[in-house]
């Protein structure tokens, strides 16, 4: 095991030191061990670098805010033990930071394998609320709850072992890192990229798989240029634990035909095929069609040299109030209000919610109090919504209602307090 630095990431090798190496990428709340019954078949070829999530496994708890943060900082681990070139496997947010990696640092990777995977993990909203749902409540909620999206039914029942073994991975998690991991995957979109990816890839998915299915696998598919399709029968989103077998035969089948070179382990020597060769896999045709694509926001002059705040704006303000809750406002704008829809994101979020002074949390706060002066209740509601979603914990906003009193009066605070309130409960509250 290896010592940690904040900018690097806890690993392990296994395998013959001469090999080429293959790296094996976790999904958000496991560990490497995720991977141990592929590492007696795959060590065989390759010496396998495995990694764990900050915070995830015993792992130092320094957060990761984007997938960007975790692939550089897995490079920067590589680098230290002298890695330059590898092959690389990863599963969900595993496979979120192999296919940054074959976008930004294509002169790493040789070969990729995406499992569980998607150029855009469900929605912003989905993961930020995860997020509020592990800063009030801990852990424990999101970790009963995980053998369902991981593992179908039949191999949670029959395999009791291993889904209590799922859910003490998930509590023993850093609940600050978790969150940052969700965070991550919030803001991952590479759906307008995958067209760059210039490695043969292997995408791998569960026929059963609820969180990112045969239609996500898809997807990549049709938008990576070499790629070939892999559906797992029986199998749900940890689908290296589920059917650990044929995931096993899919990796070394496509790492040793779309990579070179390969390992002999026979001889304990690298060997150079004299062509590469496509990867055999019995996979599902894939569905062609287009990839979604991210509509640009209409394009506006820019005023004295300054650039346009609109586009920095629309971001911040789907970060803090939630895609489905802007998406509703932009989508009932007419010619009456839409030029105030564009007023609002242009100057309240573009020029004021992105400034540097204050942070998010702080920006909450003054907001709040502003919202319960007015007496401004709608506002105030989405607003208690978007304080979770920035960081602030119920308590917190208890004490800002609390203050708020003090200044703008008992009877402003009690209509708060009702409202920020109900906002809580229905936040806050795991879903069964």
């Amino acid at each position: 095991m290896s010592e940690t630095l904040p900018n690097t990431l806890q690993y392990r090798f296994d395998g013959p030191e001469d090999a080429p190496v293959l790296i094996l990428g976790p999904s958000l709340g496991t560990t490497w061990h995720m991977w141990d019954r592929q590492i007696p078949e795959l060590a065989k070829q390759w010496r396998i670098f495995r990694f764990d999530l900050p915070g995830h496994g015993g792992a130092p708890a320094y957060p990761g805010g984007s997938v960007t943060e975790l692939a550089s900082r897995l490079l920067a681990t590589l680098d230290a033990v002298g890695v330059q070139r590898f092959g690389y496997a990863g599963c969900a947010l595993g496979g979120a930071i192999g296919t940054e990696l074959a976008l930004r640092h294509p002169e790493r990777i040789a070969s990729l394998a995406l499992i569980a995977a998607s150029p855009r993990f469900g929605t912003a909203d989905e993961f930020r609320q995860r997020g509020v749902i592990v800063r009030t409540n801990g852990l424990d909620p999101i970790a009963r709850t995980s053998p369902d999206r991981w593992f179908t039914a039949g191999f949670a029942a029959a395999q009791p072992a291993i889904t209590e073994w799922a859910v003490q991975m998930v509590r023993t998690t850093d609940p600050g890192c978790y969150i940052a991991s969700c965070e991550a995957l919030a803001s991952f979109d590479v759906r307008t990229e995958l067209g760059r990816i210039g490695v043969p890839t292997l995408v791998l998915v569960g026929s059963d798989d609820q969180v990112t299915g045969p239609a996500e696998a898809r997807t990549l598919v049709a938008g990576i240029p070499d790629a070939r399709l892999a559906v797992v029968p029986g199998a749900s989103h940890l689908v290296p634990v589920e059917q650990p077998a044929a995931v096993t035969d899919l990796l070394v089948r496509h790492f040793s035909t779309a990579w070179q070179p390969a390992y002999d382990s026979t001889t304990g020597q690298v060997a150079i095929p004299a062509a590469p060769v496509k990867p055999a896999i019995a996979a599902v045709p894939p569905q062609t069609g287009p990839v979604a694509e991210i509509a640009p926001a209409a394009a506006q002059p820019e005023a004295m040299g300054r650039p346009d705040p609109y586009d920095a704006g629309l971001k911040v303000r789907r970060e803090v109030l939630g895609d489905a809750h802007v998406d509703r406002a932009l989508a009932t704008a007419d010619e009456f209000s839409g030029d105030f829809q564009e007023f609002i994101t242009r100057y309240a979020w573009g020029e004021i919610w992105d400034r540097p002074g204050l942070d998010r949390r702080s920006r909450s706060c003054v907001t709040l109090t502003a919202l319960v002066a007015g007496g401004h209740l709608d506002e105030l509601a989405f607003h208690t919504r978007a304080a979770l979603r920035n960081g602030l914990t119920p308590n917190e906003i208890k004490e800002v209602l609390l203050q708020a009193a003090v200044y703008c009066g008992v009877p402003a605070a009690n209509s708060a307090f009702r409202v920020a309130q109900q906002v809580i409960r229905e936040e806050t509250t795991p879903e069964e």
